[in-house]
């Protein structure tokens, strides 16, 4: 409230009350609004003050009942705190927890676990349920829209890696090295057709050579020194998604721009 003050009262100091008697007559609307904003994000803060200092304190279990309180037992199934609530079960390594989340969510919001398909599906990745991942990321490469869509669709093609389906992981693999726009995803798929797919499928060596060399060099082309990739990464390496690809990602950058491979 303290910035009101001063916007309101510190202009007739310098301009005079005349002044800012008309220009409020016309900019009253203005005015009104601010202090809405203004009101609208302390109320927030207030209904949220205890998620608030948990998340400060980083204090994880407290954090989960909370939520699981705000949650399942109240039954606010919206966006935020589901996420977080999900996203705090990983943290705890409680990946059955964020299972049965899924569940109570899709029986209520099924759009949310759309939403939400990242971090349900790495739940399973995490959990070593690979056979899983690649049912329910396959489900949801289909339905998944907008700045995520692709890494659903990656995580289909890193599912099925681990689930030993090769040849499969490799199809998924080669059209992201080969037409994504993404560079992460781009470097990632490139990576693991050369440094894994291409041995483990001799009979398609050359051609997923050839598909990892292609997305390598497009890499380099919009990142060309190792500066501007660690850049890239950092921008999303808080998200869970790709924290728990980090092993990678290390491996990704060393692939991509080691001497051997300047061009």
């Amino acid at each position: 409230m303290l910035f009101l003050v001063f916007v309101f009262i510190l202009p007739l100091f310098f301009l005079g009350s005349d002044f800012v008697r008309i220009f409020w007559r016309s900019a009253w609307p203005l005015a009104v609004m601010l202090v809405l904003i203004l009101l609208g994000m302390d109320v927030f803060y207030l209904r949220n003050r205890r998620l608030f200092y948990l998340l400060g304190r980083e204090d994880w279990p407290a954090l989960a009942l909370y939520l699981e309180d705000r949650v399942i037992k109240r039954g606010h199934y919206s966006s935020l705190p589901v996420r977080l609530l999900a996203n705090t079960y990983l943290v705890l390594s409680d990946y059955r927890a964020v299972t049965d989340l899924e569940t109570r969510t899709a029986g209520v919001k099924p759009r949310l676990v759309d939403a939400g398909a990242l971090i349900f599906g790495t739940a399973r990745i995490l959990g070593k349920d690979y056979e899983g991942a690649v049912r329910f990321f396959e489900e949801k490469a289909g339905k998944a829209k907008g700045g995520t869509a692709a890494w659903v669709r990656w995580y289909a093609g890193f599912a099925r890696f681990l689930d030993r389906q090769f040849s499969q992981a490799a199809d998924r693999f080669v059209v992201i090295a080969v037409e994504e726009e993404d560079a992460a995803l781009t470097g990632l798929s490139s990576y693991f057709l050369a440094a894994s797919l291409a041995g483990m499928l001799p009979g398609r060596s050359p051609e997923l050579t050839a598909a990892a060399e292609n997305g390598r060099k497009r890499v380099r082309a919009a990142l060309p020194v190792r500066d501007a990739w660690n850049k890239e990464i950092d921008k999303i390496r808080s998200e869970v998604y790709v924290a728990v690809l980090s092993k990678y990602l290390d491996e990704t950058s060393e692939w991509l721009y080691v001497k051997e491979n300047l061009s």
